[in-house]
């Protein structure tokens, strides 16, 4: 794997590192310069299985962006990602897969319209943020709570734009929003006004309005020369 061979390389490999990582961005960034429209990015479990009402719900979340003209950004692999994609292309809109070189991960799921597999996952990371005018996250595991905590950091410092954070399921996210609440805030860790960064809920629609309603919100509110901040 090449960060696991980029973390463990000598210095002599710097020059040979460098090209790889830039042209990583450059692919990535000309997948991003390919999407025309506003975008959300939808994470969740690669483990959730069809069956389940997670899995129904991304779909639901993805085909209501679709259907209002929105492209769709997953990591590209099956369960959550999946079930967003489909949705997202059933509804004619442009669904989009940023996934990841990993010995264990299956391939791209069969619903994306662009696709584009990532060695290292911190370019990965910059391209869902770069586009992405929100963040929709279903239940998942240490990869999912990755991207989540990634972008709150990336909003309370203000290298990226304030956007909305859904987190869908609010039984599953409901022991950490407490812990959030009681300890990190508890602690002063964290300010007030952090909290607002998040919304929990339970409605597949709501999740997908919450991040849509804000564009258009901030839309009406800037400048047509407005432009979003860069994500270093």
């Amino acid at each position: 794997m090449d960060d696991k061979r980029l973390f463990s390389s000598s210095e002599h490999a710097l020059p040979e590192n460098l090209v790889s990582i830039a042209e990583e961005f450059r692919a990535g960034f000309a997948a991003v310069e390919s999407i025309d429209g506003p975008a959300v990015s939808i994470f969740g479990s690669a483990r959730t299985g069809e069956d389940t009402p997670d899995y129904q719900a991304a779909r639901t979340v993805g085909r209501h962006f679709g259907e209002r003209g929105w492209a769709v950004i997953t990591g590209g692999g099956p369960g959550i990602m999946e079930a967003a994609n489909r949705g997202a292309k059933e509804a004619g809109g442009l669904s989009i897969g940023f996934s990841i070189e990993l010995p264990h991960e299956q391939g791209p799921n069969p619903y994306l319209d662009i696709s584009y597999t990532f060695k290292h996952f911190y370019a990965r990371k910059v391209c869902f943020v770069k586009p992405a005018e929100g963040f929709v996250i279903f239940p998942g595991g240490f990869g999912t709570l990755d991207e989540l905590f990634e972008a709150l950091t990336l909003i309370q410092t203000g290298k990226a734009q304030n956007f909305p954070v859904v987190l869908y399921d609010t039984d599953y996210w409901g022991e950490l929003l407490g812990w959030i609440r009681s300890e990190v805030l508890g602690h002063g860790m964290i300010s007030p006004h952090d909290l607002d960064l998040l919304h929990a809920t339970d409605d597949p629609l709501e999740a997908a309005e919450d991040v849509i309603e804000s564009y258009d919100t901030r839309g009406a509110e800037l400048p047509a020369s407005a432009e979003k901040a860069d994500v270093p």
